[in-house]
């Protein structure tokens, strides 16, 4: 019995993958975000997996998450009408209305923060584009935003039974860039905290002085119309939040069209945020499991 001849053999031919870093450090993008819309389930059972392990879907689960929020909108209201000096039922409906908004940008960033340093094993044993981490750690977040919807229509039947109108509806579009906002600074927050792990430790302080200066606790009417310095009157009007805030109350509380400058700044900086991050993100992801083993 011969030996088979060369011809006749299966030769093996191993497949090499290279690794090195495409230009600017980014991969080719339309293929990854094409894998990404591919992979989008993957990201809603992470989410799903997070809230079940929260007990979110559990009656108290779901009644903390309305409580949460609106014990803390008493707690402001009571502090600030103290320091007014008179009870305005008006505002206390806006100022659940913008808490309950800026939760839902406040928990997407702060959550994403800590979802790839968190997700460690993950990273290193399944394959899969990693944008997806913190993008589920923002659908987890507006999920949690969902119950306290009603809370609110609740609290404007009651002290704002007359205005209701059309264009609450348009308070649906400023939600959108709230949400692609949050993505963009979740994607932003969460790589860099793998570089330096105290971020989520800063962040609190950060998204509560940011609060502040967001037309959350106060009325952009009666700030603009105060004696305070010019500085911080163009601080307050290049935050972010306040044209995405200012027009979501716009539509939804007082029942009228925002401004045009509200439409504009609230897509242009979603989507740069949103661009940016997620940039940022990709072109740093490949690090992501060396610098977590």
């Amino acid at each position: 019995m011969t030996a088979p001849t060369r011809d006749n053999e299966t030769e093996f031919e191993p497949v090499y993958h290279r690794y090195g870093p495409h230009r600017a450090g980014l991969p080719p993008l339309v293929p990854y975000f094409r894998e990404l819309w591919h992979r989008r389930e993957f990201a809603a059972e992470m989410s799903r997996a997070t809230m079940r392990s929260a007990n979110v879907s559990t009656f108290f689960g779901q009644a903390w998450l309305v409580l949460n929020p609106l014990l803390t909108a008493a707690v402001y209201y009571l502090l600030v009408t103290i320091i007014r000096g008179r009870h305005d039922p008006a505002f206390f409906t806006h100022l659940t209305l913008g808490l309950f908004a800026f939760n839902l940008v406040s928990t997407s960033i702060t959550s994403g923060a800590t979802s790839v340093t968190t997700s460690g094993r993950l990273l290193i044993n399944t394959a899969f584009p990693r944008l997806l981490i913190p993008l589920s750690a923002v659908r987890t977040a507006f999920f949690r935003f969902l119950p306290t919807i009603p809370v609110y229509l609740f609290f404007h039947v009651l002290f704002l039974r007359d205005q209701w109108s059309w264009q609450m509806l348009l308070g649906g579009y400023f939600l959108v860039t709230m949400i692609l906002f949050g993505m963009g600074m979740a994607a932003f927050f969460s790589t860099l905290q793998i570089y330096f792990r105290d971020t989520s430790s800063f962040l609190p302080f950060f998204v509560r002085l940011w609060m502040y200066l967001s037309p959350v606790l106060w009325l952009p009417e009666a700030i603009f119309n105060s004696d305070f310095p010019r500085w911080m009157l163009t601080l307050i009007q290049i935050n972010p939040m306040y044209s995405m805030l200012g027009g979501y109350s716009d539509a939804i509380q007082e029942g009228r069209v925002p401004d045009l400058s509200m439409w504009v700044t609230s897509a242009v900086w979603a989507v740069a945020v949103a661009v940016l991050g997620f940039l940022f993100f990709i072109s740093r992801e490949r690090e992501f499991a060396v610098r977590l083993t």
